[in-house]
This record gives structure tokens, C-alpha cells and sequence, in this order.
């Protein structure tokens, strides 16, 4: 807890949140906290081409080591535990079996996996999804932010352009802890969720060309209104999720109108689209449908539409083993549980392509996250890493096979 209320005070916010998106000045101040305390830890620090952090402490053999891990990259207005919960717990694995002289025959590794955010770089899950071999490390590097910096200068700016080879650690498993933000654990009463799948995700940019007019003399029926057609896609993205219920959702998160004055038919319409499902088939059949209804309206409205995907990763399922484990550990400690789907997505989901991979999750307050107002009480944070050192342990004790 210590840790964490230090590491929010890097980038803080009014309301408690923190601000530090990816490789910016607050993000080398949270990485250099973060550096020094696997120092004090005795942990080997590397960094990698695309400065993913890791702290490695060594074990009785070299066998292939159990990760653990997240990110400490925040949204704009963020939370204090998203993704910064789950290092600072790792970090507590080790300093709990340094107290205790433990050694493990498995070396142990704490992750700090950059831009999972996604929000200055795209895509998000980056720093993991290089580490995974789904994305070049020149790609990555290339990749040019919102604000139209290139992250390798960006990297190289702030300290943090390391020289190890992405992918060169490659775990014998990883088990990600995080708050769960969203509602279930809460309302059920329940202290550990089990994750035992991710749904997949989308994510689009339309772009809608109309024509400008006056809002009072063009007539209705000789509009080219890329403002209602925008919004006419956002209402499909609802109705489509309601209509597909079960695990699929759809929202307009960005809507930009030009040129966005009160008695002008806007001319041009941006808009993003994420679409999510843990059944792949049907995340393809609403991509579809999505298609479709654009055609329809760039035919009805005389307008031009154009989709730019920006993201997107199929659904992953944990690795059963994994899950059971974090069941049985909750049982032995007498934390109520249940196995869960994560809505959101995560660093593990890009592990899991290389090695058995499973996340915890414990409570968010009322279901808010990426919000300052996002809490977790500091016994159930506790019971979260209480569970991930079981895990940890009984895996790095795993003896290499033959």
C-alpha cells in the first residue's frame, strides 16, 4: 500500500487520479521509482528495445521463470490501482520471500510492459504484444503518438530505450493480477474473480464526408449530413450489442464534427467504433453487420464513408490449469470466487500467445475504473496478492521437465 500511494503521487491528479501516459515525464518519473525499488530488492533489472521493464530475481535453477506483472502507464484521468496494482504486488511477492530467506528453483520476474494503455500510441497492449512476437519492435518503435511524437524518440528521451531483445524472456507461465473494473465482484460479494477468458476486440475509425449547408434553408431530403449519419452509427453500434446480448457490447467513445457550429450541416464526421465479444465468430458476423449498415448509408445519405481499423485481437482463453489454481488458492484462504470474463483488455491476453497465462481480479468500487474515483479497499488489494503469491510460488517450485 505504501508503494502504491507513493507511485500516485507521480502524475497526480484533483480527485486522487493520476495521469502518466506512456513515455512522458511522468512516466520516466514512475519508471525510475519503479526501477529503484527492484534495486532495493536486490532484482536484476533489464530493459528491452521497446522498454518493457523487468525485474528478475534468480532462482536454485535457470529453468524457464514465472512472470508476473502489468503496466504503470495511466488514461488521462486515471486511477491509482489499474495496471500499477499488479506490479507493486509483484513486487511484494519478492520482498515476502526475501523476509522469509525463500528461495524458489524457478526465477521469478516482475513486468512493467509499456503503452498498455494505448492512449498516446496505438495499439494498446503494446509493450506485451512486441514481448509476444505480435508486432515488430521496429513497428513499434516507428509508431507515431497522438500528438505526432515517434515513440522510439520518445523512448530514447526519457532513459528508457533498453538494449535487450524483445521476447528474450520467455516464461514457463504468467498470472497478472488486477482490479477487475467493472461491477460483478462487488455485487456478488465475492473477493477474487478467476479469469478464465478476455473477450476479443475492435476497434475502428469512420471517417464521414458530407457536404456543408445552411441549417435552415437546404430541406431535409437534399442533405448530405455527415453529422446524422455519425450519429445513426452510433445508434446501430447499440442496438447491434442489445440485439446480440450475451458478452457483446459496442460504444462510440470519439465523435468529432466539422465544421461543428449550430446552424451548419457538417460537412465532415470522425468517429471511433469498439466492438467486443468473447465468441470470435460472432465478433466477425457484428464487424460485418457494421460493414454493411455503412454501405447503406453512404448509399442513402450520398455521403462517403471510410473504416480504418485501428486494433484488433481475437478472444484468448486462459489456460485452464492456471485458473484452477487461483480457485484453489482462494478456497484454501477462504476468499469467496468465481471464474470470470475480462471486458477489458490486458497485458496476460499477449502473454498467453507464448506461455500459460491467468489473471486475478479482485473488487473495483461500484464498477469505476479509469476514473479518479477508482478504489479498492486496501484488504481486498491485500487478498489479491496473497492469492497471486500461492500461485506464484507453487509454479516457480515446478521442477523443469525432461
Amino acid at each position: 500500500m505504501a508503494r502504491i500511494e507513493a507511485h500516485a503521487a507521480i502524475g497526480a491528479i484533483d480527485g486522487g487520479g493520476v495521469c502518466r501516459i506512456a513515455l512522458t515525464d511522468a512516466d520516466r518519473q514512475g519508471r525510475d521509482q519503479l526501477v529503484r525499488w527492484m534495486k532495493e530488492l536486490d532484482l536484476e533489472v533489464r530493459i528491452d528495445r521497446v522498454g518493457n521493464i523487468f525485474g528478475i530475481r534468480a532462482g536454485i535453477t535457470d529453468a524457464a521463470p514465472v512472470m508476473t506483472g502489468s503496466h504503470i502507464d495511466t488514461v488521462a484521468t486515471g486511477g491509482r490501482y489499474d495496471g500499477n496494482y499488479g506490479v507493486m504486488a509483484g513486487l511484494e511477492v519478492v520482498r515476502w520471500l526475501d523476509a522469509r530467506g525463500r528461495r524458489t528453483l524457478r526465477p521469478i520476474v516482475v513486468a512493467a510492459f509499456t503503452n498498455e494503455e494505448g492512449v498516446r500510441f496505438m495499439p494498446d497492449m503494446m509493450g506485451s504484444l512486441v514481448h509476444a512476437g505480435g508486432l515488430s519492435p521496429d513497428a513499434a518503435l516507428d509508431t507515431l503518438g497522438t500528438d505526432g511524437a515517434r515513440l522510439g524518440d520518445e523512448l530514447a528521451r526519457i532513459g528508457y530505450a533498453g538494449d535487450m531483445a524483445c521476447g528474450a524472456i520467455v516464461p514457463h507461465a504468467f498470472v497478472e493480477l488486477h482490479i477487475e473494473q467493472g461491477p460483478v465482484l462487488e455485487a456478488e460479494g465475492l473477493a477474487i474473480g478467476a479469469v478464465q477468458d478476455l473477450q476479443g476486440i475492435s476497434w475502428q475509425e469512420i471517417s464521414i464526408v458530407g457536404q456543408s449547408n445552411h441549417a435552415g434553408t437546404t430541406p431535409m431530403r437534399l442533405r448530405h449530413d455527415a453529422g446524422y449519419c455519425a450519429a445513426a452509427i452510433a445508434v446501430f453500434v447499440r442496438d447491434l450489442a442489445r440485439r446480440y446480448g450475451g458478452s457483446q457490447v459496442g460504444t462510440v467513445g470519439v465523435l468529432d464534427l466539422h465544421p461543428n457550429l449550430i446552424n451548419v450541416i457538417a460537412a465532415r464526421a470522425t468517429l471511433t467504433v469498439d466492438l467486443r465479444n468473447t465468441d470470435e465468430a460472432m465478433l466477425r458476423r457484428a464487424e460485418a453487420e457494421l460493414e454493411a449498415h455503412l454501405r447503406e448509408l453512404e448509399k442513402e445519405e450520398g455521403v462517403t464513408i471510410e473504416a480504418r481499423r485501428l486494433a484488433r485481437f481475437e478472444p484468448v482463453v486462459f489456460d485452464a490449469g492456471l485458473v484452477r489454481r487461483i480457485e484453489a488458492s482462494a478456497r484454501a484462504r477462504g476468499l469467496p470466487s468465481r471464474r470470470m470474463t475480462s471486458g477489458a483488455g490486458h497485458d496476460a491476453q499477449m502473454m498467453a500467445r507464448i506461455c500459460p497465462a491467468a489473471m486475478i481480479f479482485v473488487p473495483s468500487e461500484r464498477g469505476i475504473s479509469h476514473n479518479p474515483r477508482e478504489h479498492t479497499a486496501p484488504a481486498e488489494l491485500a487478498n489479491g496478492a496473497s492469492v497471486l503469491l500461492d500461485v506464484m510460488l507453487a509454479l516457480a517450485d515446478e521442477p523443469p521437465t525432461a
